[in-house]
């Protein structure tokens, strides 16, 4: 079953609070799930990087653990064009055009290390957060780092935005492969700071991966809830470095052992 099948499914049998918050540029539905009740409101999203459609898996047990205290809304598959791309290949794409786009922007029928959308839009640069400003960023549609054509250029990142500003979060969490560290910092004030460190602390403990800072990433989602929203967000990379790009089932249950109690022990330190 592929990744976005799986995650249908689950959305389509489950019985709390749920919602569809948009749609991909493809035209694949994109699916938010809520537990808990209340205050503080999280939000973790997952797989905004084609390849790295592992994590949407990882929503699904977390989501059965809960959360300790308030509600957090899910969003298990934030880009399901680019992860059908990487794990079942060009063959998820039925227009011809959009199939010709595609394969002459990746340059091969390869599209196993795929990160962006069915437009070559890297989604976790698509953001104004410093967008642009990347030192990795490109500026024209690629498999990966384009930033497009302005903020908030494409569907997906529309859709998030939205339901972000719907929902009004406490805190954020955005999963991503790999290398087994968490992203807390971006140029927040001064006073938010010690307020941010203390539940990215706290992630630390719960996962065990160490704090890092990202100096010459922007323009992703962390960086636009910190920069705009004013609130605590974090961007934690699951997976050991030494496993390959597209993680498989193989690193999952790693993955899982690590970060099974992460949005639980959060909701629990958020005061």
């Amino acid at each position: 079953m592929d990744v976005y099948t799986q995650i249908q499914t689950f959305y389509t049998a489950l019985q709390t609070e749920k919602r569809i918050i948009g749609k991909s540029v493809l035209g694949r539905d994109l699916y938010a799930v809520k537990i808990g009740n209340g205050y503080p409101v999280g939000l973790v999203q997952y797989a905004m990087h084609g390849r790295e459609f592992i994590t949407a898996k990882l929503a699904l047990v977390q989501f059965a653990r809960g959360v300790y205290k308030g509600s957090v809304w899910f969003v298990p598959l934030v880009n399901p064009d680019g992860a059908l791309l990487s794990q079942t290949g060009i063959d998820s794409v039925t227009d011809k055009i959009k199939r010709t786009s595609l394969l002459a922007i990746n340059g091969s029928a390869d599209f196993s290390l795929w990160k962006a959308n069915a437009r070559g839009v890297d989604l976790n640069v698509n953001f104004p957060a410093k967008w642009g400003q990347g030192a990795k960023n490109v500026f024209s549609p690629s498999s990966e780092n384009y930033v497009g054509k302005k903020p908030f250029s494409e569907p997906e990142t529309v859709a998030l935005r939205a339901f972000t500003l719907s929902v009004k979060p406490n805190y954020t969490v955005s999963y991503h492969t790999k290398g087994e560290e968490i992203y807390w910092y971006f140029y927040q004030e001064m006073r938010y700071v010690s307020r941010d460190k203390a539940l990215a602390l706290c992630l630390e403990q719960s996962t065990g991966y160490p704090l890092r800072y990202a100096k010459n990433s922007v323009g992703g989602y962390k960086d636009w809830c910190i920069q705009t929203l004013k609130i605590p967000a974090f961007t934690i990379e699951a997976g050991k470095d030494e496993y390959e790009h597209p993680l498989g089932d193989d690193g999952l249950k790693d993955i899982i052992n690590k970060n099974i109690d992460a949005i639980y022990d959060l909701s629990k330190e958020y005061v």
